[in-house]
């Protein structure tokens, strides 16, 4: 479990001082990097939520629904990000 975090942390990582260097260097448009950056905030949550559902005890009472509810929220909050991705792809291919 601590690979999958820790290399999720680096390409995040990554990702994000990649956009905000965009971000600093592309003065125009640039209302539509907060999308881009919300994208990215939402779905490290999401994965946050996804990584707890993965790793919860199983010796739980509820132990399924505890983990079918935290992958629902995941899948929420993953939806959510998609849409704040496609609004600053949209937003960016606007002339």
């Amino acid at each position: 479990m601590g690979l999958l975090i820790s290399g999720f942390v680096i390409v995040m990582g990554i990702v994000i001082i990649t956009t905000l260097l965009l971000w600093y260097k592309n003065k125009h448009k640039s209302y539509v990097y907060t999308w881009i950056l919300l994208h990215l905030l939402l779905f490290s949550v999401a994965v946050y939520f996804l990584l707890e559902a993965i790793s919860f005890n199983n010796n739980h009472l509820m132990a399924s629904e505890e983990i079918s509810l935290r992958i629902g929220i995941a899948g929420v909050i993953w939806a959510i990000s998609m849409l704040c991705l496609l609004i600053g792809v949209y937003k960016f291919s606007k002339n």
